[in-house]
């Protein structure tokens, strides 16, 4: 009797059935349930009852089940048994493999077919891996295939492996016909030995290793690197990954050609410039003072002239000056200390007479976290200032033009400075924009341009500003036609300068070159400059204010004939300024007030006269307005009796 015997089947096979490590499934010859076993409940994360309540069919060999002829041909084929590897969803959402053994079990006397057993193995973990082997050969072969570089793989007894698409380029050969050949034929027998010598640095072996022999006998020069292969902690060869460098080296040697050319170009210009410009300072300089002497009308109008053209030829060549200078690498900052807002009134304070001329309102605004002492290139600042404010009255025929200046970034002893020079000009074509900061580029085609130029002002400006490590741009004017020109500028802050505000400061100058005594109320300190230039050119002095409480304090103080009033002002208006000025006065001192605003709107002068005013302006104001106004109020002081 054998040993199975003695135990019995049934007992045997409920062992094996409970305590095997693999799933088991009975299911009926029709697809339906049996049992399961607990290694298939646990493989899935369900119970018992909760497996067997799914499709039974999904746990044999569901493709065929609908057609159980083939499916029992395919049984009977593979010897009773078909394995199939699919996926299932465990309980818990995870995805996992498993392999199925399914076997058809008949009877043993007319082999009628009974039920089916399903042996399953979970092949997670194998699956996973092997995936993941496909997906790295899978990168492998198209890291090679599609790299631009030649790869070529070698043994340590110096055959080719392998190579790639690009390494058929370079050598000549088809990879077929490169396989088992001697890699010494592509790099040198010297440069081999070099390589599986265990002594030699890969770095000096990879410089040495600069030219592929190429089939047809030519050399290419490459940039080598070398890869070890290692397999199980082991070096069974190499990788040589070289790039083509004839096209890098042409490039280079034309770029530095192109460097010195361009280099050679500056210089020159520098020179020429320079050379120029002296004798032209002579001819300016000439006509100066030809100017003072006795000259008729006829001789004036030429010396004029003369002036006009000569100082617009030496524009143009401070203009190439500059930008040779910076081309040719000369120019460096020359960093100082200096009053961000005093540097932003002088630099107006030359551009003003044309704005003046032109009748163009020039307006400022400072943000009041802008520091005022900065340290950096104060002269560099005032000339990028200097061609976008020129910029910006040359193309603007009548409107207006600002400046606006805004920290935008602040950190431990740096400012990023943001300077807008906006105007209502004619602006530029969209077409256009991209050139605008190319060297010797004008919007306006040379034939038909109505204003002069070199071109290269904006090229300047580009230039200086990332030198002193900022950026510029330009972008349409949103509100209307015209321009923005925005730049930035990274300054370094004085840490005993702090952020002090110059706001609230009354500058008072009673040494008058008339008796008559003036007060400026303006919050703008560019339409300061301007009211307070203009009268001082018509030989009068003058005292400025920034706001309404500051005019009646300044009046309280000093009795003023005459007051220009900005109506729209922080802390307290004009109208109301003049409100408390006029009912602390007494009759006989009231002031002469110039109600001076923004707006020209129909009926505004009747209001502001109706509201106890003497005189009305509106901006821009022009000397000859302000010259009448002037000599209106003398006139009616001289003839009111005292």
């Amino acid at each position: 009797m054998s040993d199975i015997n003695i135990f019995g089947h049934q007992a045997v096979f409920e062992h094996v059935y409970k305590s095997a490590p693999i799933g088991i499934a009975l299911v009926t010859i029709e697809g339906n349930w049996i049992s399961v076993n607990p290694a298939a409940c646990k493989m899935f994360g369900y119970t018992e009852e909760e497996l067997m309540a799914q499709p039974a069919t999904e746990y044999i060999y569901s493709d065929c089940i609908t057609n159980k002829d083939k499916l029992f041909r395919s049984l009977d084929e593979s010897s009773s048994i078909n394995a199939v590897e699919k996926q299932f969803v465990h309980k818990d959402g995870n995805l996992i493999w498993a392999s199925m053994h399914v076997s058809l079990v008949r009877d043993e006397q007319d082999q009628t077919p009974l039920f089916f057993i399903s042996q399953i193995v979970d092949i997670t973990d194998s699956k996973v891996a092997e995936q993941k082997l496909q997906e790295s050969i899978e990168r492998y072969t198209s890291l090679k295939k599609y790299n631009h570089d030649a790869i070529i793989s070698f043994n340590l007894d110096g055959r080719v492996l392998n190579g790639n698409q690009m390494a058929e380029q370079l050598t000549g050969y088809k990879i077929p016909k490169l396989i088992g050949t001697r890699i010494s034929n592509l790099i040198g027998e010297r440069n081999l030995s070099r390589v599986l010598s265990s002594m030699e640095d890969y770095a000096a072996v990879e410089k040495a290793i600069n030219v592929i022999h190429h089939k047809d006998g030519h050399t290419v020069e490459v940039l080598a690197t070398l890869a070890p292969i290692v397999i199980h902690n082991k070096n069974v060869g190499y990788y040589i990954i070289a790039k083509d460098m004839t096209e890098q080296k042409r490039l280079i040697i034309e770029k530095e050609a192109a460097e010195k050319t361009n280099k050679a170009k500056s210089e020159f210009l520098a020179m020429m410039s320079h050379e120029i410009r002296t004798p032209m300072n002579g001819v300016i300089g000439m006509t100066d003072l030809i100017l003072d002497t006795e000259l008729d009308a006829e001789q004036r109008e030429y010396v004029q002239i003369i002036k006009k053209s000569g100082t617009t030829l030496l524009n143009i060549i401070n203009d190439i000056l500059d930008f040779s200078k910076i081309e040719s690498g000369r120019t460096e900052l020359v960093e100082e200390t200096f009053n961000i807002r005093m540097a932003l009134s002088e630099t107006l304070n030359m551009i003003l007479p044309k704005a003046l001329e032109k009748n163009i309102e020039v307006t400022t605004s400072v943000a009041c976290d802008v520091p005022t002492q900065v340290y950096g290139d104060m002269t560099k600042l005032r000339q990028v200032l200097m061609n976008l404010l020129t910029n910006a009255i040359k193309f603007t025929s009548n409107g207006s033009v600002s400046i606006s200046v805004q920290c935008v970034k602040s950190r431990a002893h740096l400012a990023l400075l943001q300077f807008s020079v906006t105007d209502t000009g004619i602006g530029v074509a969209s077409d256009k924009v991209a050139q605008l900061f190319e060297p010797f580029y004008q919007v306006d085609h040379y034939m038909t341009r109505q204003v002069e130029g070199t071109g290269l002002g904006l090229a300047i400006c580009k230039k200086l500003v990332q030198l002193m490590g900022g950026d510029i741009w330009y972008e349409r004017n949103p509100n209307q036609s015209g321009s923005i020109f925005t730049f930035t500028v990274d300054f370094s802050v004085e840490t005993n300068g702090g952020n002090t505000q110059e706001t609230g400061t009354v500058h008072e100058n009673h040494s008058a070159i008339s008796d008559l005594k003036i007060l400026i109320a303006e919050d703008n300190e560019v339409n300061q400059l301007v009211l307070k230039k203009m009268i001082q050119k018509l030989g009068h002095d003058s005292t400025t204010v920034t706001n309404g409480l500051e005019a009646v304090e300044a009046f309280k103080r000093y009795p003023y004939d005459m007051v220009f009033m900005d109506i729209q002002m922080p802390y307290m208006d004009g109208m109301e300024a003049v409100r408390v000025i006029q009912e602390s006065a007494p009759p006989d001192k009231q002031p002469y007030i110039v109600a001076v605003t923004a707006h020209a709107i129909k009926g505004d002068r009747e209001k502001y006269l109706g509201m106890g005013m003497d005189e009305y302006v509106s901006k821009p104001v022009s000397m000859n307005v302000i010259s009448n106004i002037i000599d209106k109020y003398l006139e009616e002081k001289s003839t009111t009796p005292s």
